[in-house]
């Protein structure tokens, strides 16, 4: 599937999508518990960076990819579902790269660098069974070139539009998308799992999220839903049980600095798609991998960043398939 954007440059989805030279994506998941994971893997090692803007995230090992800090090299990035439960997963994908001999060398032994970010979906399926270290490891076997999307690995569980509680939400997943200029692939992979509505630039409406309670079919805009919750002088949405995280992944030459700066314009993205976000409901995350394999400039591969993020929300809602009791747009 391709998307024409303003400029003309296309924007591909799903199996059609570019993943540079390198790397590989895999999935694990339990659909009868409702939950799973995503793994994205560099052997060799990329420049990691992230930027969290959530009130409520839950990510381990994040604070390597501060640019002040000493490992420049990451060798994988965990999305997962299970909330912070969901973080165990990250050991497996650890096990994993240690078995093949990679990671940060230290003395004589070498530590696999491994970061990690969950949603929460334990209000789908079930809330007792989480992404663990042996699905972790898991994830780690089926990695691939291509990449599955929708109800898969960390979208397994993911919903959206929870802002009057998950009766009124609709099933979401995980997006895949890319952009290529001449050598550079910009490409970007996200579960969405926000509390409010997925909006299209192109359409001028919203196309998935908060349900209205008074018909038997329509997405409401997020505002009513606010002034609604305000009325009845009650909190909805959740709190802490959303999040979007993503990551952008690029054969563009970055710095770790360079990189912390492209995942904050990659952040437009989150902002041009999701109505409303970065709220204390979500712990929205974005992490960037460059494996350094093409010269670009840092602000072109941030500008793609943002609309590669953008597609692949696009992507998760329009790829979900109902699950769950949760309407998908798939049907």
């Amino acid at each position: 599937m391709s998307a024409q954007t303003p400029g003309s440059m296309v924007i591909k989805t799903g199996f059609e999508a570019l993943l540079p030279k390198g790397f590989m994506v895999g999935h694990a998941q339990d659909d009868q518990a409702g939950t799973g994971c995503t793994v994205i893997l560099c052997e060799q090692g990329a420049t990691g960076a992230v930027s969290v803007r959530g009130a409520a995230p839950a990510t381990t090992e994040t604070d390597l990819l501060d640019p002040r800090n000493t490992v420049e090299k990451v060798n994988g990035i965990l999305l997962s579902g299970g909330s912070a439960f969901g973080l165990e997963a990250v050991s497996g994908v650890m096990q994993w790269l240690s078995q093949k001999g990679v990671g940060f060398s230290v003395l004589t032994a070498r530590v696999p660098i491994v970061c990690g970010a969950s949603i929460f979906d334990l209000t789908v399926g079930s809330d007792s069974v989480y992404p663990n270290k042996a699905m972790g490891y898991m994830a780690c076997e089926n990695a691939t070139t291509k990449v599955p999307t929708g109800n898969v690995g960390a979208g397994t569980g993911a919903s959206i539009g929870k802002l009057l509680g998950e009766s009124l939400a609709m099933k979401a997943g995980l997006g895949f998308s890319s952009m290529q200029i001449d050598d550079l692939i910009v490409s970007a992979v996200v579960v969405v799992n926000a509390v409010g509505n997925v909006f299209d630039r192109a359409k001028g409406a919203y196309i998935a999220g908060i349900r209205d309670p008074h018909a038997s079919s329509g997405i409401i805009d997020p505002y009513t839903a606010f002034e609604m919750i305000s009325s009845a002088g009650r909190q909805e949405g959740l709190i802490g049980a959303n999040t979007t995280i993503g990551c952008i992944i690029t054969n563009g030459c970055l710095t770790k600095a360079q990189a912390t700066h492209v995942a904050d314009m990659a952040h437009d993205g989150y902002a041009r798609a999701l109505e409303p976000v970065h709220t204390g409901f979500d712990g929205d995350a974005v992490f960037v991998l460059s494996s350094c394999q093409a010269a670009a400039s840092v602000d072109l591969i941030g500008v793609l960043a943002a609309r590669v993020i953008e597609a692949s929300i696009h992507h998760a809602a329009c790829s979900a398939v109902s699950a769950y009791g949760l309407p998908g747009c798939q049907g």
